[in-house]
């Protein structure tokens, strides 16, 4: 049998039980009109939006914007109606940063302002510095040799050659039949390409070696070019150096406009002198090593002992506003709550909302609360992972479930933009299948159709799976997500979609409603099994 038609069978097979539940499962329809009316007539969700993404901007974990987004979402929800709203403390993180100036110019052959960001974790210059530049392109340790004793005060221009191409089309996708029909496809295992946890572990290795290799060479900067091929001024940048006390960089370095970057590369191709002038301040905070969860909840009624949760991450990166990653997820979640208290509902089970920090490093603040709460793994003995959590390394150990897992029906997650919700990720839970078919059924009117036995990675929901907890991601339509918004500088305020985020904060109130009132808890599946760790991959 071919591959697509096994796959289209094992859907069928999934949903052909679909009948015989739906006579069992019931929709509060009464519930779902009201939370529809308060959602798309009374929504409250792009004020929320100008609070965090306008009023605090960008949130780093460590940062004292995520500080004040924490104290601001906790007293947002505490004025919404919800109760026990606090903050949750996990860690140790690590130091805190942010950039608090950059400004950078080509001074010869030219005089021209550049497009430039500073990379989370590196210091700034300690005033104004003007120096040469050097194209270094080293992608292995085996490279040093080339450079060294060449680097002295110089300011670097490394990576590969950027390639800039025409916009052709619209950054701005919806999801078609074609891709929510192939989205629905299961991905068997064996198919995929493997996750490697040792590779991950040596790419990380590598740039500890390479920022080692540029402070020994008393390099002045080091600047690199934005990802992708479209440019027009968007620039993605994320770190350059580790949060971790002890392995702070001591070099400079930032991420340039393709199209400006392109511009120096090609005029150190033809021996022409580029000189550059840069002066960054950034600032480590060392006050606090802990970060921090928000944390709030609608009281249960008959079977309050028993939750339901729902939650997003609150961090970003910080050349933006962190507004479609993850100030969407965030607002809709905090939206969703507050249309339950609105209409002035009384679930039978408690309703906790959390909002994460340190996603962006790993899940860590999700990690931190469910490892407090529900269950963990073994700590682990590699220097790599002191203080990190270990629940998702499943080479750590067994999990060790704790009382308070038991009592979780399920947790929704959203993290893919500011798209609307298309359907849902089972995470290869298939008893849930026929319950989200019928909760799905009110909302094809707004695009909601399709249910995929598929997980999709790198959201806060793997936290919560890992311990057995039923945990699921929204299908979404990706808008700009990858190709403008995700950890840019655009990733602003107005690429927020209103009407796409009213959808969403309606679809998830309603599924945390009906998950908050059925008889029983939601089916789970088996906690994953311990793996053998891999073995060290050494280098070439």
């Amino acid at each position: 049998m071919k591959r697509s038609t096994r796959l289209v069978c094992s859907v069928v097979v999934i949903l052909s039980f679909v009948p015989a539940v739906w006579s069992q499962e019931k929709v509060d329809l009464e519930a779902i009109s009201r939370i529809r009316y308060e959602g798309f007539h009374n929504s409250k969700v792009m004020e929320y939006a100008s609070g965090l993404m306008d009023s605090i901007g960008e949130r780093l974990t460590g940062s004292p914007n995520m500080k004040r987004a924490n104290e601001w979402t906790r007293d947002q929800l505490s004025a919404a109606g919800l109760t026990n709203a606090h903050l949750e403390s996990w860690g140790p993180f690590g130091r805190g940063w942010a950039n608090q100036y950059v400004n950078a110019r080509m001074t010869t052959p030219d005089v021209v302002p550049l497009i430039v960001y500073a990379k989370a974790w590196t210091p700034g210059t300690d005033g104004v510095v003007t120096g040469k530049c050097i194209r270094a392109n080293i992608e292995k340790k085996e490279d040093f040799d080339k450079y060294k004793g060449k680097l002295a005060g110089m300011i670097v221009i490394t990576g590969p050659d950027a390639e800039v191409k025409p916009i052709t089309e619209l950054p701005y996708k919806r999801l078609s039949d074609e891709d929510l029909a192939k989205t629905s496809e299961y991905e068997i295992p064996g198919e995929r390409p493997p996750f490697r946890m040792s590779e991950i572990a040596r790419r990380r290795q590598f740039q500890k070696d390479l920022n080692q290799f540029y402070a020994d060479e008393k390099v002045l900067a080091v600047i690199d070019h934005s990802r992708g091929t479209s440019g027009g001024g968007t620039v993605f940048v994320q770190s350059g150096g580790s949060y971790k006390p002890g392995e702070t960089t001591t070099v400079p370095q930032l991420t340039l406009a393709s199209e400006h970057w392109t511009r120096i590369a090609r005029l150190l191709q033809q021996k022409k002198d580029v000189t550059l002038e840069l002066n960054v301040i950034n600032t480590f905070y060392d006050d606090d090593l802990m970060q921090y969860d928000t944390i709030a909840e609608i009281p249960g009624t008959d079977k309050k002992d028993e939750v339901v949760m729902l939650g997003a991450h609150l961090d970003s990166w910080h050349a933006g506003t962190g507004a479609t990653d993850n100030g969407a997820g965030t607002i809709v979640m905090m939206e969703a709550v507050r249309i339950l208290k609105a209409i002035g509902i009384t679930p039978r089970r408690t309703i906790r909302i959390g909002l994460w920090s340190g996603e962006e490093e790993g899940l860590l603040g999700s990690q931190g609360y469910v490892e407090q709460h529900f269950g963990s793994r073994p700590r682990m003995d590699d220097p790599n992972m002191k203080d990190m959590p270990t629940l998702l390394r499943r080479d750590a150990g067994p999990v060790t479930v704790k009382p308070e897992q038991a009592k979780v029906s399920a947790y929704f997650n959203v993290d893919n933009g500011t798209g609307k919700i298309r359907g849902v990720y089972l995470q290869e839970n298939a008893a849930v299948a026929p319950l989200f078919k019928t909760w799905m059924e009110p909302f094809k009117d707004l695009g909601m159709t399709t249910l995929s036995m598929r997980n999709t990675g790198g959201t806060d929901h793997l936290s919560f799976d890992a311990v057995g907890i039923p945990g699921f991601q929204f299908i979404q339509d990706p808008i700009e997500y990858e190709t403008r918004t995700h950890h840019s500088n655009m990733d602003v305020y107005d690429r927020l979609q209103p009407e796409d985020l009213k959808q969403i904060s309606v679809i998830v109130a309603s599924f945390v409603y009906d998950a908050a009132m059925r008889d029983q808890m939601l089916p789970r599946k088996p906690i994953e099994k311990p793996i053998t760790r891999e073995p060290e991959k050494k280098e070439d």
